[in-house]
C-alpha cells in the first residue's frame, strides 16, 4: 500500500483520556449479574472481557455479581477483587478438563437451582450471559422463569472447542460444528439482546444461525493502562505473541516464519501464555534450529503485561479464529505494529499497510515476508505504523462499550454500535496529519517525564522506608536492652 496524506483529522491524542472513570449513563444504579463459563483466574479473551466489563460497571456505581466456575475444590459466595474493584462472586462446583489447561466442566445438575437462589436473593435488573455453553444454558432458564431481562454476548466459535473433544472423530467434526451453530441459534433466540465484539463476528453468527439484529459492540480497552513513552524499535528486533498456546492460535506458523528470516537479523521471539501446545512448540523450535531465539514466559502479572508490549518491535497474531482479539488491541494501545492472519475479525483491527500487515492464513512465506517488512523498517516507518495503531485503538474506548451495555441492560432500544463500526474506521489511513504526530511526540515526552518523576518518588520512598526500618531496628534494640535490664533488676531484687 502506498503511503499518502490522509484526510483523517483526529482530535487531541491522549490515551489517558480514552477511559476516564465516567459516571453511569442510566438513571439509577443497577444490580447486574454476569454469568460466565470462563472467568479469572482463567486467562483468555472471554475471561478478560468479563473481568473488565465487571470492573468498569462496578466503578460506575452498579452492584455487580459474577456467577462463574470454582477454580479449586472450594465453591460458594465470596468477595473478590476483580479488575481492581471488590465485588461478589458466586463460584459453582466445577472440574478441570484434562485435555485443556483452563477450561472447566461445570457440574450441571445444580446450576439452575443455584442461579434461582441467587436471583431471588439479590433481585437483579439484568443477567448478562457470556457463553451459551453449560453456564448460559441453565442460567437462561432460571432467569426467564423469574422474568429477568437477558443479554448475551457470543465469544465462541465451535471450531475452537471441537478441536479439544475426545469423543468426536475427525470425519464428524464438520457435522458437529454445523449442529453446534444451530444449537447456538436456538439458545440466543431466548434472550432479549445479543451482542458480539465485531461486525464480522455478528455477520458470521447471523449467517450460521439465521438470527437477525446481532449488535457489534467492541470488547473495549482501557488504553491508558498500556501507554508508554517508548516508540517501537528494531534494535533489537523482537516479536511478541501473547495468548493461549493452543492449536487454533497457529503459533507453529509463527515459529516456521521466524525460521525463514535472515539469521543476521538476530530476531528474538517472546511467547507469553500457556496452553496445550507448549511442549510441541518447544520441540518444533528445536527442530527449526531457533530454540535459543524463542523464549517461553508462561503467564505474567498485570504489572508486567504493558512491559511485554513495550519492549517488542511487532506483535504477531497468526490465529484463524479470533472474534476480536484483546491482545491485539492491547498491542495497538501500546503503539505497536501488528502482523496478523487475514482471517475472521483480525482485519478489523489490523489495516494492511496502515498499522501493520496481513498475510493469508497458513501461508508461512507471506508471514515471514510481512514480519521482515516491520523488523527491517527504518525509524520513520516504524513511527508511522505505531501512530496508526494508536489512532485506530481510539475507536475501542471501553467507556463507550460500558455505556452501550448500560442502556441495553435498562431495556432501551439501542441502534448504534461502537465507533469501530463507523465507515470512516475502515478507510485507508496512510500517514496521519503532522498535528497528530506532534501530539504523540509531546505525549511520549510527558509520559517519559512522568515515569522519571515516579521513579524518583519511588526511590525516595524506598529511602524513607529504609530509614524508617533502620530507626525501627534501633528502637527495637533499645527496647530489648531495656527489657533485659529490667529482668536483671527484678531478679536481683528477688
Amino acid at each position: 500500500m502506498s503511503v499518502s496524506n490522509s484526510s483523517h483529522q483526529p482530535g487531541v491524542f491522549d490515551p489517558a483520556a480514552l477511559s476516564t472513570q465516567a459516571i453511569n449513563t442510566v438513571s439509577r444504579p443497577l444490580t447486574i449479574v454476569i454469568a460466565c463459563d470462563t472467568f479469572p483466574p482463567d486467562i483468555n479473551g472471554a475471561s478478560r472481557f468479563a473481568e473488565r466489563l465487571a470492573g468498569g460497571l462496578a466503578r460506575r456505581g452498579h452492584d455487580v455479581h459474577i456467577i462463574a466456575s470454582a477454580y479449586s475444590s472450594k465453591f460458594g459466595t465470596f468477595r473478590e477483587v476483580i479488575d481492581g474493584t471488590e465485588m461478589t462472586v458466586h463460584r459453582l462446583r466445577a472440574y478441570k478438563l484434562p485435555q485443556h489447561e483452563t477450561l472447566r466442566w461445570l457440574w450441571p445438575f445444580t446450576i439452575g437451582s443455584e442461579a434461582t437462589r441467587i436471583f431471588k436473593e439479590i433481585k437483579p435488573d439484568v443477567v448478562h450471559i457470556q457463553s451459551h455453553l453449560i453456564m448460559g444454558r441453565f442460567v437462561v432458564g432460571a432467569a426467564k422463569k423469574l422474568g429477568i431481562r437477558l443479554v448475551a454476548t457470543n465469544h465462541i466459535m465451535p471450531e475452537n472447542l471441537i478441536k479439544y473433544s475426545v469423543i468426536i472423530p475427525p470425519f464428524l467434526e464438520q457435522a458437529a460444528m454445523n449442529w453446534a451453530w444451530r444449537d447456538a441459534g436456538r439458545f440466543f433466540a431466548k434472550v432479549d439482546a445479543v451482542t458480539t465484539p465485531t461486525r464480522r463476528a455478528a455477520e458470521l453468527l447471523e449467517a450460521a444461525t439465521g438470527m437477525k439484529g446481532v449488535m457489534a459492540i467492541s470488547c473495549g480497552i482501557d488504553a491508558s493502562k498500556f501507554k508508554n513513552a517508548t516508540p517501537p524499535s528494531n534494535q533489537p528486533p523482537r516479536i511478541l505473541f501473547l495468548g493461549r498456546l493452543d492449536y487454533e492460535k497457529h503459533i507453529h506458523n509463527l515459529l516456521r516464519a521466524v525460521a525463514k528470516l535472515p539469521k543476521e537479523l538476530g530476531v528474538e521471539v517472546e511467547l507469553v501464555g500457556r496452553g496445550g501446545e507448549q511442549a510441541y512448540l518447544e520441540e518444533l523450535a528445536n527442530e527449526l534450529g531457533i530454540r535459543k531465539q524463542v523464549h517461553f514466559y508462561g503467564h505474567i502479572s498485570e504489572e508486567d503485561l504493558p512491559k511485554a508490549y513495550e519492549r517488542c518491535t511487532v506483535f504477531a497474531m497468526p490465529s484463524i479464529a479470533e472474534l476480536q482479539s484483546i491482545a491485539t488491541m492491547e498491542a495497538m494501545a501500546s503503539g505497536r505494529p501488528v502482523v496478523a492472519a487475514d482471517a475472521m475479525a483480525l482485519p478489523h483491527l489490523v489495516h494492511d499497510g496502515d498499522n501493520g500487515y496481513l498475510f493469508p492464513p497458513d501461508d508461512v512465506d507471506a508471514f515471514a515476508d510481512r514480519l521482515k517488512r516491520v523488523l527491517t523498517a527504518n525509524e520513520a516507518e516504524l513511527e508511522r505504523l505505531s501512530e496508526n495503531s494508536l489512532y485506530l485503538i481510539k475507536s475501542h474506548d471501553i467507556q463507550r462499550t460500558l455505556s452501550i451495555f448500560e442502556r441495553l441492560y435498562m431495556g432501551e432500544t439501542v441502534a448504534e454500535e461502537t465507533e469501530d463500526n463507523l465507515p470512516e474506521y475502515s478507510e485507508p489511513i496512510g500517514r496521519l496529519s503532522e498535528s497528530f504526530h506532534d501530539q504523540i511526540v509531546a505525549f511520549r515526552k510527558r509520559t517519559e517525564a512522568l515515569a522519571d518523576r515516579v521513579e524518583e518518588a519511588t526511590d525516595e520512598l524506598r529511602e524513607r522506608i529504609e530509614d524508617m526500618r533502620e530507626r525501627a531496628e534501633k528502637v527495637d534494640k533499645r527496647v530489648r536492652n531495656a527489657v533485659r535490664k529490667a529482668r536483671k533488676r527484678i531478679q536481683r531484687e528477688r
